[in-house]
């Protein structure tokens, strides 16, 4: 059987190599402080050099094409921070990331830094909603930007970071950046609801701001993925709380429209036991 040998095809900064494992042929993603220091295309990286930290196999041909296209496209420089973003959310989130975001990412910060330099305002209407329901992807998000402010000399706008909030947590998932603002939106959309039911406006800080849209996430991600719920209480709810089952009836009907699938009513009245306690707030 013949030996596993590393031949770098690409070294993108210091510490991040695009590397060719021989005798599958199979492109590999080296990561490891000083790694990639003097390394030149052709050079032989040992599989077991202990500087190797963390390694990432695109095995998807599709995937493996655009960053072929990725790389010749867009800087170096920003594909190595890419990985090095990656390896750190491979390591506080999942070890198993979505293969599609080492393309979808460098390509988002290079954007992002092309319109920042520019001086092109970066808006993101859903800031709030990101920063309340993906608190650990926000987080790694600031340290992101953190870096990519050290590496290219912009600012980055907490609008920004909301956005790479959402790769991050695309990088996750199984689910494309696309979905994950579909999602988002939905949620912004059924507070913006709410708010036009009820009269109230829920300042994004508040504890019933948060308490909504945490209560709303879950909904959504049981009738996403089509989770059965018993709901023992469905008849009191509609009888004792009507107001709240009227409102949840319309939200639920909203998902159903949005995501084209079928609300049980079990958890139409989950979500009415959820708003009336925000109905009895704004009451008193």
């Amino acid at each position: 059987m013949a030996s596993r040998t590393f031949t770098v095809q690409r070294a993108f900064n210091n510490n991040v190599l695009l590397v060719k494992e021989e005798p599958s042929g199979s492109e590999v993603i080296l990561l490891g402080k000083g790694i990639g220091f003097s390394k030149k295309p052709g050079d032989a990286v040992d599989v077991d050099d202990q500087r190797i930290e963390k390694k990432f196999r695109l095995e998807n041909e599709h995937h493996i094409k655009q960053y072929h296209h990725l790389i010749n496209e867009v800087d170096q420089g920003v594909i190595g921070l890419s990985e090095e973003i990656l390896a750190m959310v491979a390591k506080e989130l999942t070890p198993v990331l979505n293969e599609h975001v080492h393309v979808a990412l460098p390509d988002h910060i290079q954007f992002a830094i092309q319109r920042l330099q520019n001086g092109l305002e970066i808006v993101n209407p859903f800031l709030f909603e990101i920063q309340t329901l993906y608190p650990r992807e926000y987080s790694l998000a600031k340290r992101a930007a953190e870096l990519i402010e050290l590496h290219f000399g912009v600012e980055i706008p907490d609008s920004e970071t909301g956005f790479l909030a959402l790769h991050i947590h695309s990088a996750a998932t199984p689910f494309p950046v696309s979905q994950t603002v579909r999602f988002t939106n939905l949620i912004r959309e059924l507070v913006q609801h709410v708010e036009e039911r009820t009269g109230a406006k829920l300042k994004p800080d508040s504890i019933d701001y948060v308490r909504l849209i945490t209560h709303l996430r879950f909904a959504v991600e049981r009738i996403r993925q089509g989770k059965a719920v018993q709901n023992p209480l469905l008849d009191r709810v509609k009888e004792l709380f009507p107001e709240a089952y009227q409102l949840a009836s319309s939200l639920t009907a909203l998902i159903g429209q949005r995501l084209d699938l079928e609300v049980p009513e079990e958890e139409t009245g989950y979500v009415a036991m959820h708003l009336q306690r925000l109905l009895q707030v704004n009451d008193t």
